[in-house]
């Protein structure tokens, strides 16, 4: 029997909308929001973005990561010149 996909661990890296209250706490922090002697209880709600990157960008991104500029292939030492 399989486990129901509501009930699975999420990865990391995937986009929640919930988040917990010590990340709530370090996105507080971040912005400057927070200070050490408010109460934990009744936090703001922060604002979770999720960041989509297009397929067209990416493939760029990709390939100019990808494809570094070629050098001169180099003749070993022991080879001999050719003739013509």
């Amino acid at each position: 029997m399989s486990i129901h996909s509501s009930l699975r661990i999420v990865r990391k890296g995937s986009h929640r909308s919930v988040i917990k209250r010590f990340e709530r706490l370090k996105v507080l922090k971040e912005k400057g929001l927070w200070s050490e002697e408010r109460s934990v209880l009744g936090l703001p709600k922060v604002k979770m973005q999720k960041l989509k990157i297009k397929k067209e960008k990416a493939a760029a991104e990709a390939k100019t990561v990808a494809a570094p500029a070629k050098a001169p292939e180099a003749k070993p030492e022991g080879a001999k010149a050719e003739k013509k």
